[in-house]
């Protein structure tokens, strides 16, 4: 194994442009190579009794269907991670349409390290691609809407910050990336503290200046927090049918961003856009998308 230094300058620039911190990008693509490669010293025993040790080549991965492209950059570093003594002469910028059949990544170097690195360079990629491409299907549904599409919580243990990054990457928002970024008041809470309006007081009351969305169920519910002097951040319209959104957007006024949640479906979008609520929150953008299928090919000579 390498170094995060040993990975190419340009990688490491989008990876920071991109808001991704390199050694968490190095230890996930790391933990993921083990799966592989879990004894010492890290051969692969195919690669290592077929190819030549010396033996170089050129690779391409290509898109095998229309989708997103996302984490090309964080393929890049399983193939630097293993030694490949790659070169790398295109790659896609993260966040761009492709079509069947479009190279998304040509890239040259020791044979044998790039089979080694090639499934975890896909799994990562092709995982990340999905969901950039299913919040571009949700971002093209909600076209001529004032609605954004939001990313949860619900996301794969220790991926959430790549699965977020990917959500940017196919045109979404991110919501709170943990508990401490924003304080949400769930149905749970409401019982736990004896109702919305003492939860809300009592996270004030402990942590001022803390952001803070409220569930409601009912527009009675969002009537009591307008009437607030100091209404909560955000407004969760849960499990709501659409004429009931509608109606809390038009009593809302614009005073407080509403979020609808629950019960989301694609085919649904549009309907959820035409009533005005400023976000929709997916949970299956990240917990249960389909990869975008890309492919790894040696070029022949």
């Amino acid at each position: 194994m390498t170094r995060i230094e040993d990975v190419p300058a340009d990688v490491r620039a989008d990876l920071a442009a991109a808001g991704l911190d390199e050694d968490h990008v190095w230890d996930v693509v790391g933990r993921a190579l083990m799966e592989d490669l879990p004894q010492r010293p890290h051969h692969d025993p195919t690669s290592e009794s077929t190819i030549p040790a010396d033996a170089r080549a050129e690779a391409v991965v290509a898109a095998r269907e229309p989708g997103v492209v996302a984490g090309l950059a964080v393929a890049a570093v399983a193939f630097a991670m293993v030694g490949a003594d790659a070169t790398i002469s295109s790659r896609a910028p993260d966040g761009t349409r492709v079509e069947e059949g479009d190279v998304v990544l040509r890239i040259s170097g020791r044979t044998q390290r790039l089979l080694v690195a090639e499934r975890t360079a896909l799994n990562l990629a092709c995982h990340l691609s999905g969901i950039a491409t299913a919040t571009a299907q949700w971002v093209d549904a909600l076209a001529g809407s004032p609605t954004r599409v939001l990313d949860t919580r619900k996301t794969l243990p220790g991926l959430r910050t790549l699965q977020k990054y990917a959500v940017r990457c196919g045109g979404g928002v991110n919501h709170r990336s943990s508990l401490q970024d924003m304080a949400m008041v769930k149905d749970n809470h409401v019982i736990a503290a004896g109702g919305v309006l003492p939860a809300l007081e009592a996270i004030r009351g402990r942590h001022p200046g803390l952001p803070v969305e409220v569930e409601v169920t009912t527009l009675d519910q969002l009537d009591e927090l307008l009437a607030l002097p100091e209404p909560p951040e955000r407004v969760l319209l849960d499990n709501m049918a659409d004429d009931m959104m509608s109606e809390a957007v038009h009593r809302t006024a614009g005073r407080v961003p509403l979020e609808a949640s629950g019960g989301i479906t694609l085919e649904r979008a549009g309907r959820i856009g035409a009533t005005g609520v400023d976000f929709v929150s997916v949970g299956a953008l990240t917990h249960s998308v389909e990869v975008l299928d890309l492919g790894m090919d040696l070029v022949e000579r």
